[in-house]
């Protein structure tokens, strides 16, 4: 097994108050990111002025290579597809050959290295890596805290996937240090979760992170034993999340309009509306529950479509099945049965839909851990950790992710 860093009892003395320093929990998110803040053991996001937790992972590259990150970084995805990046979590620390079966997967096209090593893009005509791109999501990130705080903020804990490597770890210890932060310590993503719930006060157990983003599921099982987790397996799909579920009612709208419109050919942007439109559909139904009807307006023709949400369910029940799947085999490997799980804590915001709920709550037997919002509970863990480790603690966390790892 591999051991990550370790914070000793002691060895961090609580500071002068001249002297302290702002930590922050950042959760790097291929999808959206987020940053976070604990006082007194009490975390708290930092929002926008608009009250919004979420900065999308996503970067706009003008010419002179100036970055705009977030929100409208995304908006410009119709407008400028070429010059904006996102999903960039899935090529840290990754060169080519780890690349290729991701093509067609990825929204934006990889090219070598000169000296063999990480993996470039080719945006706004700069040769940008994947360091360098992380590094302005973190710079985004660093600016909403010093503006939240008034003050100067240079260290944070930073969450990872438990199956990231040694490389894909050094490269986000990198793009932090290129965006002016010292890394305390890296926190795999479901200890953090883990954290943020409680878990290491006293509840020892076995327990499953399920982890459905926008972009990637990954589930992990841990085990929590005297102040230590242990991630004793881990799986899942780079290319499997909420995503998906918007380009299967997306593929369901189009099917319907060419039904209606025999021979209309769709431009990317205007299949981006279709997908636009497929993500208010879904983020609906999963709030009311409710029948609804949406309209495609695009190239000045507009066809509408209903859809509830038996309907969206049927849609989206084949990838759901798929998390159900990896499931059972991230369990298989650690030679668990899922009635052995004490608690199942939700992460990420496709935990949301009311389908997942339920098949998890099927699968493992008892209700998930989702009273923490699954969008902020990986920072909020963070911001824990990073208290703890300026602060002081009398607390030890090991985290100890397995020596395998692996994700399709």
């Amino acid at each position: 097994m591999t051991l990550l860093q370790i914070h000793e009892p002691g060895a961090t003395p609580t500071p002068h108050e001249d002297d302290m320093r702002l930590a922050v929990g950042i959760d790097l998110g291929t999808t959206n990111s987020v940053v976070a803040i604990s006082t007194d053991n009490k975390p708290e996001v930092l929002r926008d002025e608009d009250g919004a937790a979420l900065v999308p992972s996503v970067v706009a590259y003008a010419p002179d290579r100036s970055a705009i990150v977030g929100g409208m970084a995304r908006q410009l995805l119709l407008d400028r597809p070429e010059s904006v990046v996102s999903s960039i979590k899935r090529l840290m620390g990754r060169g080519v050959e780890d690349v290729k079966g991701l093509r067609g997967v990825l929204p934006f096209e990889v090219e070598p290295a000169e000296d063999g090593g990480m993996v470039r893009l080719n945006i706004s005509g700069h040769k940008l890596t994947p360091v360098e791109i992380s590094a302005d999501i973190l710079k985004a990130l660093k600016e909403r805290a010093e503006e939240h705080l008034g003050a100067a903020v240079d260290s944070a804990v930073v969450t990872v996937p438990a199956y990231f490597d040694d490389a894909a770890r050094t490269a986000t210890k990198d793009a932090a240090r290129l965006a002016g932060l010292e890394v305390l310590r890296l926190v795999n993503e479901p200890t953090a979760a883990a954290l943020a719930y409680g878990l290491d006060k006293g509840a020892e157990g076995l327990y499953a992170v399920f982890d459905l983003g926008g972009g990637t599921f990954d589930i992990s099982i841990l085990r929590m034993e005297k102040g230590v987790f242990q991630v004793l397996s881990t799986g899942g799909d780079a290319s499997l999340g909420g995503d998906d579920f918007d380009h299967a009612i997306a593929d369901h709208f189009l099917s319907e309009r060419a039904g209606r419109l025999p021979g209309e050919t769709l431009t990317r942007s205007e299949v981006k509306v279709a997908l636009m439109t497929a993500r208010l559909a879904k983020e609906c139904l999963c709030r009311s529950e409710c029948p609804g009807e949406w309209v495609l307006d695009v190239d000045g023709k507009q066809t509408s479509h209903a859809l509830a949400p038996e309907g969206m369910n049927d849609l989206i029940r084949p990838l759901v099945e798929r998390t159900v799947s990896i499931s059972a085999d991230v369990l298989e490997d650690a030679g668990l049965a899922p009635g052995d799980v004490k608690g199942v804590v939700m992460v990420g915001g496709s935990t949301r839909v009311p389908l997942v709920r339920r098949v998890v709550k099927d699968f493992f037997g008892s209700d998930p851990l989702a009273n923490i919002d699954p969008d902020e509970v990986v920072a909020l863990g963070a911001a824990l950790q990073a208290e703890a480790l300026t602060v002081g603690s009398d607390t030890l966390l090991l985290d100890v992710a397995p020596l395998s790892l692996g994700i399709e």
